[in-house]
């Protein structure tokens, strides 16, 4: 018997897209099915959060996680990576040096936002850099007509911001912290406010006024939202 997307509580966007809200920071992943394929977006925040995310996806799957896409490198979205070991990993160009060379500001970042010690370490210790490296845009070819396109849309939230389109007959975009809706967006010191709002002119040229905007953390949004947003960003950080 196939399990349905709102059996494993998560919310079906598109045929074959869904996505998932995920308890601690509200932080949603979301999941892409092809043929024999299954491209995840975003990990989780610890390796038995990724574990748990990957055995929910394969039995919608019915297959293998054969792709991970990291929108960016900030715990909550990427500490669970480990656990897609044998996936295809894709994130924006820079992200390898961030987990070579600033993974203990990671971890340190984790625990001081609440996560265990120990789920920290564990995960900051299994971080490997991911194997490509999106400097443009990147189309994944998922079979039976599926395709995703990774776009590096940044700087924006981070210095390495990667958003992922699927085309249907609703586009549905994955973008990362770059639109959040659940609070308003958080510009840590590793954002580049100076070109966020210029990232999310980006991002809406690439779903266009009828796309399902997915934000890192919060409910769907629409286009008129994610300009409303980028116009309170602009006069936030004084730039146009």
């Amino acid at each position: 018997m196939t399990v349905t997307w709102e059996e494993l509580g998560w919310e079906r966007l598109a045929a074959g897209v869904g996505r998932c809200r995920l308890p601690g920071w509200d932080c949603t992943v979301g999941l892409v099915l092809g043929e024999s394929t299954a491209l995840m977006v975003d990990a989780g925040s610890s390796l038995a959060e990724g574990a748990r995310l990957r055995g929910w996806a394969e039995e919608l799957a019915g297959g293998r996680v054969t792709h991970l896409a990291l929108t960016h490198p900030h715990f909550d979205h990427v500490f669970g990576a480990p656990a897609f070991a044998g996936t295809e990993i894709y994130a924006a160009v820079g992200v390898d040096a961030v987990f070579t060379h600033e993974r203990e500001e990671l971890r340190l970042d984790a625990i001081r936002n609440g996560l265990d010690v120990r789920e920290a370490d564990e995960a900051a210790d299994a971080l490997v850099p991911p194997g490509h490296q999106v400097s443009g845009e990147w189309t994944l070819d998922l079979g039976t007509g599926r395709q995703a396109l990774l776009a590096n849309v940044g700087p924006g939230h981070t210095a390495h911001d990667l958003a992922v389109l699927v085309p249907g007959d609703r586009e549905v975009v994955f973008c990362g912290d770059l639109v959040e809706e659940s609070g308003e967006p958080q510009a840590g010191p590793d954002a580049v406010p100076s070109r966020w709002p210029d990232a999310l002119d980006r991002l809406l040229a690439l779903g266009g006024e009828d796309a399902l905007y997915v934000p890192g953390h919060g409910a769907v949004v629409d286009a008129a939202f994610v300009r409303r947003q980028r116009d309170r960003l602009a006069a936030r950080f004084g730039v146009s």
